[in-house]
């Protein structure tokens, strides 16, 4: 998936994303190992995939922190 298409999705949604990547990433890795998969960039493509996610998720939850210290810093202004 591309990077836009993911910020898109809310955070649950991406956490759902995330579960299920790391199930598809365990899943390729038993294949490879067992000499089943024959397309091996398919895990490369999924881990990516997951550090966009991973990414996109901490980029969110220090957006949220940086707005809560804004509006602290916002009151303590107006207090003065």
């Amino acid at each position: 998936m591309k990077i836009k298409e993911l910020r898109k999705l809310s955070a649950d949604k991406l956490t759902d994303k995330l579960t299920e990547l790391r199930n598809k990433s365990r899943e390729l890795r038993f294949s490879i190992a067992n000499n089943q998969l024959k397309d091996v960039r398919e895990l490369r493509e999924v881990k990516k995939t997951i550090a966009k996610i991973i990414t996109i998720l901490n980029q969110q939850r220090l957006g949220r922190e940086n707005a809560g210290s804004d509006k602290k810093e916002a009151i303590a202004k107006q207090e003065k």
